[in-house]
């Protein structure tokens, strides 16, 4: 246990040797980072003195800005299941250069995720509701007692397996099977798990008839599976580019394939949403026709969807289409298109809607504050800033620049 201890302290600080070295971009980079995240530090503080009415929201939208990225994140994190699943189950090993950085992205973001729900409890000392045993965790008839649940769970279960490769790799032994394929296979549900337990919290809200759709859970998966790999595709061209971790094109183009795939699934399933609020509309299609129509006059949310609607079609055609999904700059357009779309349907198109019009047929409707975006930009960065350092500690280890110095026996490492 001793010498685990003292492989790992040593591992911890190679790594942030390695971190804390780059060229003048990189520590550009991680210098605009802090930036952000002082800044964020700053809003979050004028939030914590002043109470949740620096932001934008009010007793009829309870959840905003906050809340909205916390559940694209989620969707994020999932996504990291479409490089684990081939890899390690399928033995389609095109993707198994990718499931490193996939993993240390689906960290970073379930990270933030916890970060989201932070900020927005008005205040860090809230959460001791949260614990089991100390606050009313009320486990396991709460939707929200599920997703605490799910979510550390699969942060730890993406800790400790890539920690475990990562330490075997660096003492140049071959990693167990037999240890980490458990937690491997695992993840594969848990990834599942994450997204569509969120997406029960939404839908077990009968009063909000906007989210009380069977439907949701499904595609809140194939928004998940195709903005998640999406940011991935664009990662793995940043990381290709500026370290020797060198990413084949077989693996973005097979990554691609999924992106396309997913985005369809999620197109088709948006049609439907909207044939069901529409065709036959009712009196729970209020909130529907808030979002894309306008309702007396108030229609601030029309811009966003319709925005979200164009960038997801054009995306999508050009993912389909093999010519200019083989083109690596059309492809990358694509790629972010679809992950700013997901992000506005996530978010402005999902989570707000759903509070309009109030329980009395009042329409407040919501804008985001400086003090959210601030706070917001900085957990973006904080989470940008430990995927960084993730992958800068863990690249010289995968590629066998960087050993444990007191072993002297190495052994083959399976790809």
């Amino acid at each position: 246990m001793i010498k685990q201890l003292t492989i790992f302290a040593s591992m911890a600080k190679d790594g942030l040797n390695e971190a804390l070295q780059g060229n003048k971009s990189y520590h550009i980079w991680m210098g605009s980072l802090t930036m952000l995240m002082l800044l964020g530090a700053y809003c979050y503080h004028q939030q914590l003195n002043v109470g949740l009415s620096a932001t934008g929201m009010s007793d009829r939208v309870s959840w905003g800005l906050y809340i909205s990225n916390f559940t694209f994140l989620v969707g994020v994190a999932a996504a990291a299941v479409m490089l684990v699943l081939p890899t390690y189950i399928l033995h389609d090993f095109d993707f198994s250069k990718a499931v490193l950085i996939g993993e240390g992205l689906a960290a970073s973001a379930l990270i933030m995720c916890l970060a989201f729900v932070t900020v927005d409890l008005g205040g860090p000392i809230r959460a001791w509701h949260l614990i089991p045993g100390i606050g009313r965790f009320n486990w396991p008839d709460s939707m929200l007692a599920w997703d605490v649940i799910v979510l550390n769970g699969y942060l730890i279960i993406n800790l400790t397996v890539p920690l475990y490769i990562l330490i075997s790799k660096y003492q140049g032994l071959q990693p167990n099977k037999k240890i980490y394929l458990p937690g491997v296979f695992l993840s594969v549900f848990w990834a599942v798990g994450i997204h569509m337990v969120t997406a029960f919290l939404y839908a077990g809200l009968p009063a909000r008839p906007f989210w009380n759709n069977a439907l949701l859970g499904p595609r809140f998966l194939a928004s998940a599976f195709a903005a998640g790999p999406a940011l991935i595709i664009l990662v793995l061209q940043v990381i290709d580019r500026y370290s020797d971790y060198k990413i084949d094109k077989v693996t973005i183009r097979k990554i691609s394939l999924v992106v396309a795939v997913a985005a369809q699934i999620n197109l088709i399933m948006l049609f439907s949403e909207l044939f069901k609020e529409f065709y036959a509309p009712t009196h729970h299609s209020i909130s529907a026709v808030y979002l894309f129509f306008g309702l007396d006059g108030k229609n601030a949310l029309m811009p966003w969807i319709y925005s979200s609607i164009a960038m997801n079609i054009v995306a999508t055609i050009i993912l389909t289409l093999h010519v200019l999904r083989k083109d690596i700059k059309w492809l990358n357009f694509a790629c972010l298109l679809l992950f700013v779309a997901i992000w506005i349907e996530k978010g402005m198109g999902l989570i707000i809607p759903g509070f309009i019009p109030g329980p009395y047929g009042d329409i407040v409707e919501y804008s985001p504050t400086l003090i959210e975006i601030g706070v917001t930009l900085g957990i973006w960065a904080m989470g940008a800033f430990i995927f960084t350092i993730l992958v800068k500690a863990a690249i010289p280890i995968e590629v066998g620049k960087l050993r444990y110095k007191n072993n002297k026996s190495v052994s083959t490492i399976e790809p």
